[in-house]
């Protein structure tokens, strides 16, 4: 009952045009910049990364040469944030929406005609500062049909943009599938 007390009160007191402040949800100015703060204080994000933020070294320090048609195969990638912007990798919510993950696709021998979009993603382990690197484990799947490719690995942040779409660049490989 004491909420619905001040409702009436208040403009009581305070004057009619003073009502819609007392009675408003919103919270103050103070409070929606301790909001803000928080966002960014969360261990997780919560928007996708500025523009400059899309920039990443990716190599793949021991490729392999050969594949059997088919064949499921890990391999070790190394991602370095080669941006000025601390890399919060996990995403806010059950649907992933801002998680930075480590993909790869399949290319024909001349690395110019897409084959799969997708085939493994692996998400980074860790919140990467500027400069920082971190090993990432990646399940790739060989084509099923014999021929030469090229592999090409990329960094995505889910839900809205693969890096390469910012300019930053791949790491590829070509690969005989046998």
């Amino acid at each position: 009952m004491r909420p619905k007390y001040w409702m009436y009160l208040c403009p009581a007191l305070l004057g009619a045009s003073f009502f819609a402040a007392c009675a408003s949800s919103q919270p103050p100015a103070a409070n929606k910049t301790a909001n803000v703060k928080a966002a960014e204080d969360l261990p997780y994000a919560t928007a996708p990364l500025p523009d400059n933020g899309y920039k990443a070294k990716i190599t793949i320090p021991d490729p392999p040469k050969k594949l059997r048609a088919g064949q499921q195969q890990i391999i070790q990638i190394k991602v370095q944030n080669a941006s000025d912007v601390f890399w919060k990798v996990r995403g806010g919510g059950a649907d992933n929406k801002f998680y930075i993950a480590v993909g790869n696709r399949w290319l024909d021998a001349t690395g110019e005609k897409l084959l799969t979009q997708m085939d493994g993603r692996h998400g980074l382990p860790n919140n990467l500062k500027p400069g920082e690197e971190v090993e990432v484990p990646l399940q790739i799947t060989a084509p099923k049909d014999p021929g030469d490719y090229t592999l090409e690995i990329d960094l995505v942040q889910e839900q809205v943009t693969w890096f390469s779409a910012k300019g930053s660049p791949t790491a590829r490989v070509k690969i005989k599938v046998e």
